[in-house]
């Protein structure tokens, strides 16, 4: 438990919404012309056609020159960045499915580590959810086959089948220190993106589980359920925990829903003309296709004055970072939680042929005051762990600074200080889990063996009771954590000012031609 756990790739691959991601849609795969003007590197594409033909002609059989030129693309893509990559056909497809918020699988977001698949989260009401799987889990056999070896992509195929048939999957749990099979019956998975209860009389409770295509007008009728049950509504939690990202204008569209009008949402900067942006809550800045008119339009006032509270953690990233980044600079809301997972790129899907696209990481976003959450993430106004008793198992959990392909943050000079000081408190943290465990009798060790994640928005989630507390003027008891307790205190000084990134273009048009999909940061695919 005490080695350097560093997450290696993260994919979707039909098992997920997409995990950590920030996605724009393109309709075309038309370059600028500055990337035409670069003369090509002839030395190395002649030892590339060397290696080519080496293969073709020594390797012990026969290669299809398709798969070996598809697989080199792959390679050189996944090579610049956690969250870019070559969409084959089927993975082009799953992307589309996964941003509509319908594919066909377990329903969970998964990376690698170690040679093994690692669980980001399972997604609520999926099979994996409902079987008990939990974020952490490692995957080590698929229906007795050893993952150790296979690429991430291998292990999908093998977890992907027909609605309705079973998946035994053997999973080892860092908390409990303890291996199990578990047996899951695939199906074709619906994800609901925005969920609404009243917490109490005047309080209501709004989460958003990715950003899909139809967030923004589900999230425009739940608001509408809310004005009409509660006219005298006194606060609102917004629920973002768990949620990996998804498409950069259903993000806009949230954070629309709450701020004034014509504030600044998120601005993007990169090499290329159009990936310098400024996004406003304006319509022409959040539609899609999925809608024709503004969903937003008829909003109850109440919704750009209520106090708010938002809720994050970990899996908290990127369009999900964008909302929360957006409302804290903005001063609309209070969050509360931990520190998200640090995702601050947007990726572009452009269609390269009928059945493929590159996903391609083209900006870096900022939020309204002009700061970089890459590596960083946005910290909590007020840490608060998931349990009563505290989170001894977040120092298990990865973040996009434990990528050893990440991008830098560029405003930050001592980044790499301040992530070696995070990778030594983690340590410490680690030796005190593994003393603490220790230490525990077996029927301690059954106890957390038997401890079910929390199901967020019920009566046993903790953090939401205490972001009920700070709207109703209550005491709230703040994570037992140092580190979050650090980085709450020491979390960067904001401005409602200007973005200081890049210079206001036009704004995003609407998404035109095939539709693209959720990504992590990630992830797992969103405007990630």
């Amino acid at each position: 438990m005490r080695k350097n756990l560093k997450t290696i790739g993260l994919i979707a691959a039909g098992l997920a919404t997409g995990a950590f991601a920030t996605l724009q849609l393109s309709a075309s795969a038309q370059q600028p012309a500055s990337a035409t003007a670069t003369p090509l590197p002839l030395d190395q594409l002649r030892l590339f056609a060397e290696v080519f033909g080496q293969i073709k002609h020594e390797y012990v059989e026969p290669v299809d020159d398709k798969k070996l030129l598809t697989a080199a693309i792959k390679g050189m893509v996944s090579s610049l960045d956690p969250h870019s990559s070559y969409l084959d056909k089927t993975d082009y497809e799953e992307l589309q499915e996964q941003t509509k918020g319908r594919f066909a699988g377990l329903g969970i977001e998964i990376s690698s580590e170690d040679g093994l698949i690692k669980v980001i989260s399972p997604i609520e009401d999926t099979p994996a959810f409902r079987a008990g799987i939990r974020p952490g889990d490692l995957i080590t056999r698929i229906n007795d086959k050893p993952v150790r070896g296979m690429t991430l992509d291998q292990a999908v195929k093998q977890m992907r089948g027909e609605p309705g048939t079973k998946v035994t999957l053997t999973i080892f749990r860092k908390t409990d220190d303890r291996t199990f099979p578990l047996t899951v019956t695939r199906a074709i998975i619906k994800v609901q993106s925005v969920k609404m209860k009243i917490l109490a009389p005047g309080y209501a409770y709004v989460r958003i589980t990715s950003f899909q295509e139809r967030t923004t007008p589900d999230l425009a009728a739940r608001l509408q359920d809310i004005a009409r049950q509660q006219p005298n509504l006194k606060g609102l939690v917004l629920d973002l925990r768990n949620n990996g990202g998804g498409l950069l204008q259903s993000a806009v569209g949230v954070a629309g829903a709450f701020l004034p009008p014509n504030s600044v949402v998120v601005s993007t900067n990169g090499q290329i003309p159009d990936s310098k942006q400024v996004y406003r809550d304006t319509y022409d800045n959040y539609r899609l296709q999925s809608f024709d008119s503004d969903p937003l339009k008829d909003e109850a006032p109440i919704f750009k004055t209520v106090p708010m509270v938002v809720l994050t953690n970990a899996y908290s990233a990127s369009a999900s970072e964008i909302v929360a980044g957006a409302l804290q600079d903005q001063h609309r809301a209070l969050i509360v939680g931990k520190t998200t997972f640090g995702k601050g790129s947007v990726q572009t899907v452009r269609p390269m042929t009928a059945e493929t696209a590159l996903r391609l990481t083209t900006a870096y976003y900022y939020t309204p005051s002009g700061r970089s959450i890459q590596n960083k993430g946005i910290r909590p106004d007020i840490a608060v762990d998931q349990y009563a008793e505290g989170d001894p198992d977040d120092a298990l959990v990865t973040r996009e600074v434990d990528y050893s392909n990440h991008l830098a943050n560029t405003q930050d000079p001592n980044e790499k200080k301040e992530a070696e000081r995070r990778e030594q408190e983690r340590m410490d943290q680690l030796r005190q889990l593994e003393e603490q465990n220790d230490k525990k009798t077996p029927e301690q060790r059954q106890k957390d063996r038997e401890r079910k994640p929390v199901e967020f928005g019920s009566g046993d989630d903790f953090m939401l009771q205490q972001a009920l507390n700070k709207l109703q003027g209550k005491t709230v008891q703040e994570s037992k954590s140092l580190t979050e307790r650090r980085l709450a205190q020491n979390k960067p000084a904001t401005s409602a000012s200007a973005p200081v990134a890049v210079k206001p273009t036009q704004p995003v048009p609407g998404a035109s031609g095939p539709a693209s999909a959720a990504a992590p940061a990630s992830a797992p695919a969103p405007a990630k």
